[in-house]
C-alpha cells in the first residue's frame, strides 16, 4: 500500500472520530469506544507499514529507473564517442606503463638478471614470431598456389593466342590477340562430340557398376561375419597397395583370350576377344576390379560401420531380410557416400590413359585423344602428311585440347559441388 493511501486512510479515520464525537449525545457513545477505535486504526496503519514497504517503494524505484534511462537516452552520439575514446586512451596509457618495447629489451639486456633475461628473451621471441609468421605463411601459400595454378594459367594463356605469338618474346601471359580458332581446329580434328559421347558411355557405366558392386561388398565386410573374411579384406587392401602395372598384363591376357571354363571354346571353337571393346572395362567394374575399386570398398566399409546397428535390428523385426534391409535402410542413409564414390570414379576414369590404352588400340576416350593430340592435329593441319612436327610448334592446339577435355568434368563438379563436399564429410574418408 502506498503512502498516499495510508494518509487517506488516516484522514478518513480522523473524520470518522470527529463525526462520532459530534454525534455522541445522540448515539450515547462513550469516550472509551472512541479510544478503542483510534487504537484499532493505528494498529492497521502500523501493520501496513511493516508488511508492505516494498510495495510502497516500487513506484519510487520505477521512477528512478525511468529517470536513469531517460538520462542515458539524452546522451548524444558525440558524447558516447568521446567517452569510448577516453576509455581507450586510459587503456593505452595503462598498457604503456607496463609495456617494454623490443628496443628497450635489447638496450637493457645486459642489466637484467638471469630470471629477467629468460623472461624478456621469451617475450622478444614471441613478438618476433608474431611478426614474421604471417609473412612466412603468405609466402608458403603463395608458392604452393603458384605451383598449382601455373599450369592452368599457362594452359589458358596459350590456348587463346595465335601460333605466331608463341615465339614472340614480348608476350608473357596475356596474348596480344584472343582467338578461338585453336578450339575449332581441335574440335574438328579429334571429332570432339563423338569422343565425348564414347567417354561418357564408358565412364558413366563403369562408375555406376562400381558404385553398386563396391557398396554391396563394403556392406558385407562391415556387417556380416563369414569364413576367410580377414583374408578377403586383405586382398582388398592389396588392391590398393599393389600398382596396377603388376596385374595389367594378366588382365589383358584374360580378356584377350576370354573363356569361361572352356565353354566359349567348346561352342565357338576359340576364345572370345574382348579387347578394343568397352566390355572389358565393364566387367572389371562389375567384379570390383575397376580403377581404384579397393578404395571405394574401404570407403563404403567405413561408412556402413558408422551407422547404428539398431537400424538393421528394426528392419529385421519388421520382416526384412539382409537384401531388403540393405536396399530400404542402408542405401537411403548412404546417399552422400554413393555420390562421392560416383564422382571419384568418373574423374579417375575420365583422366585414365594407362588402363584404357591397354584395352583400346585406337584413341577411344578423351584422355587418350589428348595424349595423342599432337599426331591428330599434325595430320589435320598437314592433310594427312607423315610429318610429325615438334610439340612446341603445335602447343596452342595441345593446350586448347586440354581445356576442352576439362570443360565437361568441371561443369559436373560445379553442379554437384555441394553434395560432393557433404558426401566427403559424412563418408568413411574422415571416419
Amino acid at each position: 500500500m502506498s503512502e498516499q493511501e495510508i494518509k487517506n486512510l488516516n484522514d478518513a479515520a480522523n473524520e470518522s472520530i470527529e463525526q462520532a464525537a459530534a454525534a455522541a449525545p445522540v448515539q450515547d457513545a462513550s469516550a472509551q469506544e472512541i479510544g478503542e477505535a483510534i487504537k484499532e486504526i493505528n494498529e492497521i496503519a502500523e501493520s501496513v507499514d511493516a508488511t508492505e514497504p516494498a510495495e510502497a517503494a516500487k513506484p519510487m524505484m520505477k521512477i528512478q529507473d525511468d529517470d536513469a534511462r531517460t538520462a542515458e537516452i539524452k546522451l548524444s552520439r558525440k558524447e558516447k564517442k568521446a567517452a569510448a575514446k577516453a576509455e581507450k586512451q586510459r587503456e593505452k596509457e595503462l598498457r604503456a606503463a607496463y609495456h617494454v618495447s623490443n628496443w628497450q629489451i635489447i638496450k637493457n639486456y645486459r642489466k637484467y638478471n638471469k630470471q629477467e633475461r629468460i623472461h624478456y628473451r621469451y617475450i622478444f621471441g614471441r613478438r618476433i614470431t608474431e611478426k614474421v609468421w604471417p609473412i612466412f605463411r603468405f609466402l608458403i601459400l603463395f608458392g604452393l598456389g603458384f605451383v598449382i595454378l601455373y599450369p592452368m594459367l599457362y594452359m589458358l594463356s596459350t590456348s587463346f593466342r595465335p601460333q605466331a605469338q608463341m615465339s614472340d618474346p614480348s608476350v608473357m601471359w596475356i596474348p596480344k590477340q584472343f582467338i578461338l580458332d585453336n578450339f575449332v581446329d581441335v574440335w574438328i580434328a579429334m571429332d570432339y562430340p563423338m569422343v565425348i559421347l564414347q567417354t561418357i558411355l564408358v565412364n558413366v557405366v563403369c562408375s555406376m557398376l562400381q558404385v553398386v558392386t563396391c557398396a554391396v561388398t563394403g556392406y558385407g565386410f562391415a556387417r556380416f561375419k563369414f569364413k576367410f573374411k580377414g583374408l578377403l579384406f586383405g586382398i582388398v587392401l592389396l588392391q590398393i597397395i599393389v600398382p596396377v602395372q603388376v596385374i595389367l598384363i594378366p588382365l589383358y591376357m584374360q580378356f584377350r583370350f576370354f573363356d569361361i571354363f572352356g565353354i566359349i571354346s567348346l561352342i565357338a571353337g576359340e576364345p572370345l576377344s574382348l579387347v578394343s571393346t568397352p566390355t572389358a572395362l565393364y566387367m572389371q567394374a562389375f567384379f570390383c576390379n575397376g580403377i581404384r575399386a579397393g578404395v571405394f570398398i574401404l570407403l563404403y566399409r567405413q561408412f556402413f560401420r558408422g551407422l547404428p546397428k539398431e537400424l538393421e535390428d528394426a528392419a529385421y523385426l519388421d520382416g526384412c531380410g539382409p537384401v531388403m534391409t540393405f536396399i530400404r535402410v542402408m542405401v537411403p542413409n548412404a546417399k552422400t557416400s554413393f555420390l562421392t564414390v560416383f564422382i571419384f570414379s568418373i574423374v579417375w576414369y575420365w583422366n585414365d590413359t594407362y588402363v584404357t590404352s591397354m584395352f583400346f588400340s585406337n584413341p577411344y576416350t578423351i584422355a587418350m585423344e589428348v595424349e595423342n593430340i599432337l599426331t591428330t592435329i599434325v595430320i589435320y593441319k598437314t592433310n594427312g602428311a607423315e610429318n610429325s612436327g615438334n610439340a612446341s610448334d603445335y602447343m596452342v592446339w595441345i593446350e586448347a585440347a586440354c581445356v576442352l577435355s576439362l570443360v565437361p568434368i568441371l561443369i559436373m563438379y560445379i553442379v554437384l559441388q555441394k553434395h560432393f563436399v557433404e558426401g566427403v564429410e559424412r563418408s568413411g574418408l574422415v571416419s
